[in-house]
């Protein structure tokens, strides 16, 4: 970036899951900035021996970290002009297709404008933090009956449908990739002891009572916990209640669109094919009667995320039961380095200066070992299923090296942040060339 302000530091972190969330939502966000010193409660923020107040101006560039003093004039990005008619060259030579990782409408609009043809990642956990869901979904989790977290399932569910339908529309037919809810149930829970006493009060238990069960559910290493299709396995009504959100925001944005709707669900966290199937079969009992009651035709695909290595190791047993797969490169990579991609950003930069690593493995794939698994996910999947739809849906599919070997390697499709989906047009176009002109 070239500029008159000065930079101030370039330790930032991009790869933590809050960077993430944050760059699919259209906002720069850096985290583990280890220079920068914050006083919250004096509103100051100190680097180096400079001291910036609410009255100073900073920028921060979420692509390569760096934190400016000053102010950088912004340019709202559009694909018009000669702009426009490059990237419409670029799709006729593209054999990738190009997602848009969506958890909104919003987000789906954007995904769209720039070109995306399909959601490849909706992510279902996001929708219930809104402040009129997140009290069902605490009730829901505390519950102590099956019978009293589907009442509280039974709260949110108008609410993700609504989500849905509204997505489906903005899509208008393309394909709709939904993930079941993913992350450990204690991330919902609050944590502060006002807190706490608020929602005890709202429950109408004792507060006790609620802090003991919010430390029943704390896990040492929740992301290798009981999260994903673990919480599916213990709670099949979670499953239920999000097919029957997906199926019925499917069929009624087709009666009201007229469009074909192409709704695919993911079961993500596999690593077994017994597991897989145990919750499929919840999910598809769901579906056909919803969609055998509405008198329409709708098809659905049910697949899942390929993001734990056992998983790549047994692709071919798992693709005879799946139909599609998207390959979450985030946690592959975790699983594989070892790595917190939340924490990795304190040390990360030391192996790449030390020229341990050419780049951040959470940035750009690492092709010699999670690429492997990558390479061995596909050759397996399509071995155990010739026509199993293959994606990627980590924040690598808008990495222009890593969609040089996602194409290589054969998958159908990429699917990254909508502010990254023209990046991932050109470089599927790039590669596209390139390995044509190599065979």
């Amino acid at each position: 970036m070239v500029s008159a302000a000065g930079i101030l530091t370039s330790r930032g972190g991009m790869t933590s899951h809050a960077a993430v969330v944050a760059r699919g939502m259209g906002t720069t966000c850096i985290v583990g900035a280890h220079d920068v010193i914050i006083d919250e409660v004096g509103h100051t923020m100190k680097i180096g021996d400079k001291v910036y107040t609410t009255k100073d101006v900073i920028s921060i560039d979420g692509t390569t970290g760096n934190i400016y003093e000053g102010e950088i004039p912004l340019v709202e990005p559009q694909l018009t002009g000669y702009f426009g008619r490059f990237m419409e060259l670029a799709d006729k030579y593209r054999r990738l297709e190009v997602r848009v990782n969506a958890d909104t409408p919003l987000d789906a609009t954007h995904g769209r404008d720039f070109g995306a043809t399909g959601i490849g990642l909706c992510r279902t956990e996001h929708m219930f933090f809104d402040v009129d869901r997140v009290f069902f979904m605490r009730k829901m989790i505390l519950s102590a009956t099956k019978e009293e977290r589907e009442a509280a399932l039974a709260q949110i569910l108008p609410y993700q449908e609504n989500d849905f339908y509204e997505i489906f529309k903005v899509m208008k037919g393309l394909p709709v990739t939904v993930r079941l809810l993913d992350p450990p149930l204690h991330e919902f829970l609050p944590t502060e002891e006002a807190q706490i006493v608020a929602l005890a009060k709202e429950l109408k238990v004792d507060v006790t009572v609620l802090r003991e069960r919010i430390e029943s559910l704390s896990e040492f290493n929740p992301m290798m916990g009981h999260r994903g299709v673990r919480l599916a396995v213990s709670y099949p009504e979670i499953a239920v209640m999000q097919t029957t959100a997906i199926i019925s925001a499917a069929l009624r944005a087709q009666k009201d669109t007229g469009a074909a709707i192409h709704p695919e669900i993911m079961i993500p966290l596999v690593l077994d094919v017994k597991e897989y199937k145990y919750v499929e079969e919840y999910v598809r009992k769901t579906a056909d009667a919803l969609i055998k009651k509405s008198g329409q035709k709708l098809h659905y695909l049910v697949g899942t995320m390929i993001e734990i290595p056992r998983a790549t190791l047994l692709a071919d047993q798992i693709a005879k039961e799946a139909e599609f797969f998207s390959f979450g490169t985030n946690d592959l990579t975790q699983m594989t380095f070892g790595f917190s991609r939340d924490d990795a950003a304190k040390f990360i930069p030391d192996y790449t200066e030390a020229r341990i690593f050419e780049q951040d493995p959470f940035q750009t794939l690492d092709t010699e070992g999670v690429g492997q698994l990558v390479r061995l996910g596909v050759e397996r999947g399509r071995k155990g299923n010739p026509d199993v739809h293959l994606g990627i849906c980590g924040e690598h599919g808008g990495d222009p090296n890593s969609v040089e070997f996602f194409d290589s390697v054969g998958l159908d499709y990429v699917s990254c942040s909508p502010y990254r989906v023209p990046i991932a047009r050109l470089a599927a176009a790039q590669a596209a060339i390139k390995h044509k002109k190599a065979n």
